[in-house]
């Protein structure tokens, strides 16, 4: 154990110049953390139950005949919460995003990177699901690091393969949880039952994702918040001295010194110099027992402040909690704080940022209601079909042949009549569109019979009326193609 903790061990006056997962000759230190404990430890278990429940049963769960949630980017498809989202609602969708995206900077400012210790879905699968798994087969994390430092023989063998074999089971299942989310449960069943010859693109998506959450979950673990994801790497901008994060507070802590020197010094058999200390040195209420460290799925010291790589999970406040109560000093040594509680003793939560910031996301947010409150109901598009010319009739009359398609944005189905309102003339059905069902697009086709003496020239601009009952729904222009009236000079 004394070389796993000597692996990670990093000075405190140069630990800015060293990543905790890379040693000096490059190489990758692999991170055995313990199994933490603790009553943040179990807040988090709850809060990952719940998102898990959510998770698996997302694609099964419908709102009026649609699902709770689908991105479906190659259909073009896209429904939140039951809400159907299409092309045409791109502007939507971009407020949405914007909107949201200023919230987790907001939210970054004000509580840190609480996000990804609690809900990220990165933390949440490797450190409740697979870490779970590999502390039932392989053992704590001392347990972990002596196996691995072990000869292989069979007890080696049989974990790192039962290990490995549970986690592309998992990552396989993951997999068909995140497809579903795209394609649709219906589909994914279809992959699923039908023979694999006839659905190799989808059979090829299955093999890859999974491919992509083994690797991450069994192999890269830490360094996709390292290196991949990059808020981690913004909230080095959104942070300031009262932004909450996990912190330890050195004011109480410092000076660090370990219970054999404390009990040398009250039993006055060492004084401060025969200890390495100063004389006017005293000590704080941390005994320097790395339980912190050992913990820490990310490998950092919180000991040393705020680091790019810690993720909130709060494992080092519950471990530091235990050794606290077990030298009789109050709980909190590490505890969610800012640096102006600790060092002022001052905290605050509403600065100028965090105002500026709350103001612009209240004007979005006000944006996005009010454009999805005007959303029409239907979105009809009317286009004359491509490749065609007029068709000359009896009695000077011209058609032209249209292609429409309606959506139905409403939960209720439809009825839907085409008129034209100008200029005069005649709509003449070819499969045109009756109903819409809801939340859903139909298209058909009708003919448009115009006397030239209605028309003017080569185009003609077309007006059609929408109306579902004696309701207008919206109005649609088109052009209509007729003959070159103009006389020639």
């Amino acid at each position: 154990m004394a070389n796993l903790e000597e692996e990670r061990r990093i000075d405190k006056k140069n630990f800015r110049d060293h990543l905790a997962t890379v040693n000096e000759e490059g190489k990758r230190n692999w991170i055995y953390p313990k199994k933490p404990s603790g009553r943040f430890y179990k807040a988090r278990n709850v809060v990952a139950i719940l998102l898990l429940a959510f998770f698996f049963s997302g694609p099964f769960i419908t709102i009026n005949g649609n699902p709770l949630l689908l991105l479906n980017i190659i259909e073009r498809k896209f429904v939140i919460f039951g809400v159907t989202f299409w092309p045409q609602d791109l502007h939507l969708l971009l407020f949405g995003m914007l909107t949201f995206i200023l919230f987790i900077v907001l939210f970054t400012a004000v509580f840190g990177r609480l996000w990804c210790g609690w809900a990220c879905p990165q933390t949440i699968f490797m450190e409740m699901v697979f870490r779970r798994i590999e502390y039932w087969i392989e053992g704590d994390g001392a347990d972990q690091f002596r196996l691995n430092k072990k000869p292989w023989n069979l007890e080696k063998i049989t974990k790192k393969v039962s290990k490995h074999a549970i986690f592309f089971g998992m990552a396989f299942l993951i997999s068909n949880m995140f497809l579903a989310y795209i394609i649709g449960k219906d589909q994914l069943f279809e992959i699923i039952t039908d023979p694999p010859s006839e659905h190799l693109a989808g059979l090829s998506s299955m093999i890859i994702f999974s491919g992509v959450f083994y690797g991450v979950f069994a192999f890269m673990r830490e360094q996709v918040c390292h290196f991949v994801c990059p808020y981690g790497r913004m909230q080095s901008v959104m942070l300031d001295n009262n932004s909450i994060n996990v912190m330890y507070d050195y004011v109480r802590g410092e000076t660090r010194a370990s219970v054999k020197d404390r009990y040398q010094l009250e039993n006055r058999k060492a004084t401060l110099e025969d200890l390495g200390f100063s004389a006017s040195e005293q000590f704080g209420d941390c005994i320097d027992c790395y339980q912190c460290v050992k913990v820490c799925p990310m490998g950092i010291d919180i000991r040393n402040g705020t680091q790019l790589e810690c993720v909130h999970c709060t494992a080092c406040i519950d471990a530091c909690d235990s050794v606290m109560e077990k030298i009789g000093k109050p709980r909190g040594l590490i505890r969610y704080s800012s640096e102006n509680a600790i060092r002022k003793e001052k905290q605050k939560i509403l600065t100028p940022r965090v105002a500026g910031y709350s103001g612009i996301l209240l004007i979005l947010l006000t944006t996005f209601i009010t454009l999805l409150t005007l959303r029409p109901d239907t979105e009809t598009t009317i286009l004359r079909e491509p490749g065609t010319l007029y068709q000359e009739l009896p009695d000077n009359r011209y058609a032209n042949i249209y292609n429409v398609k309606i959506l139905n944005k409403t939960f209720q189905e439809m009825p839907i009549e085409i008129r034209l309102e100008s200029p005069v003339g005649d709509v003449v059905s070819l499969g045109t569109v009756d109903s819409v069902q809801p939340q859903n697009s139909a298209e058909g086709r009708f003919m448009v019979q115009v006397h030239q003496d209605n028309l003017s020239g080569l185009q003609t601009e077309l007006t059609f009326g929408i109306y579902s009952g004696d309701e207008k729904l919206e109005t649609v222009t088109s052009g209509f193609l007729g003959p070159d009236n103009t006389p020639n000079n």
